[in-house]
């Protein structure tokens, strides 16, 4: 199968994420973090870049991998053991790797925020929880009970979410912001949230929500961030006539 260009397709997500303008963690190195020899024929997407995931890229014949947390946040050297085998998998396969944190997290239309309130049924959002001098969260004013709220988030996602009943039964202002933001709960109930969705959280914030009369749903921080990379994959797809698959290497956490 003739492939397509993997420079196109960096610039295109480049452009459309605006990779450049956003701000982010220092190990998240937005943008393509491994080359390929320049062509791309099978797209595969998973959220976590690690061993386990590039060999299910390379089995499933991708030679670009679409992920939301990449390569380098840990630490990367020296490249011996299990990274020396790793990047010896990627040079040897041919597997690009495009990695993007916060851009795909605020994307208004293949953003993991973005993604669940739609899978949520959530409309009129709103912009919510600044991060890195960026708002990159989504909030709604809907009536649901929490209850309810919280069967939707299990739908969505495919996992039971752990509940924090800190506040009113029937939640009111909801805000979203997948991932790890539990450990920010007072600046979710500063921005005027009555239910904050979020991936995950520690232990102490369960005594800080119900300080805070905050209602807590922890829907997962992998199954609250499979939505981005799906739907980026599936518009790469789409403009670039390449096949995309989805590699689901779920962590429950």
């Amino acid at each position: 199968m003739p492939g397509t260009s993997l420079k196109a397709i960096v610039n295109h997500c480049d452009k459309i994420l605006r990779t450049r303008e956003i701000d982010d963690y220092d190990g998240a190195v937005n943008g393509l973090q491994m080359e390929n020899s320049g062509s791309v024929s099978r797209i595969a997407a998973t959220v976590d870049a690690s061993l386990a995931t590039v060999k299910l890229a390379i089995a499933a014949k991708a030679d670009l991998l679409i992920v939301h947390h990449g390569l380098f946040w840990g630490r990367r050297h020296p490249w011996t053991g299990k990274t020396a085998e790793l990047m010896r998998l990627l040079v040897e396969n041919n597997l690009a790797v495009y990695s993007s944190h916060l851009p795909l997290d605020l994307h208004p239309r293949f953003g993991n925020n973005a993604r669940l309130c739609a899978a949520l049924g959530l409309k009129n959002l709103k912009p919510f929880f600044t991060s890195h001098n960026q708002t990159i969260g989504l909030k709604a004013q809907v009536k649901i009970s929490r209850v309810e709220l919280a069967k939707r988030l299990e739908r969505a996602t495919g996992a039971a979410p752990r509940m924090i009943p800190g506040g009113k039964p029937t939640c009111e202002r909801i805000g979203v912001v997948t991932g790890g933001a539990g450990s920010e709960l007072a600046q979710a109930a500063a921005e005027g949230v009555d239910t904050f969705i979020t991936g995950e959280g520690p232990h102490w914030t369960y005594a800080l929500a119900e300080e805070l009369g905050l209602n807590v749903l922890y829907g997962g921080h992998y199954a609250t961030e499979t939505f981005g990379v799906k739907a980026l994959a599936d518009h790469l797809s789409a403009k670039f006539k390449v096949p995309w698959q989805f590699l689901d290497h779920p962590t429950g956490l």
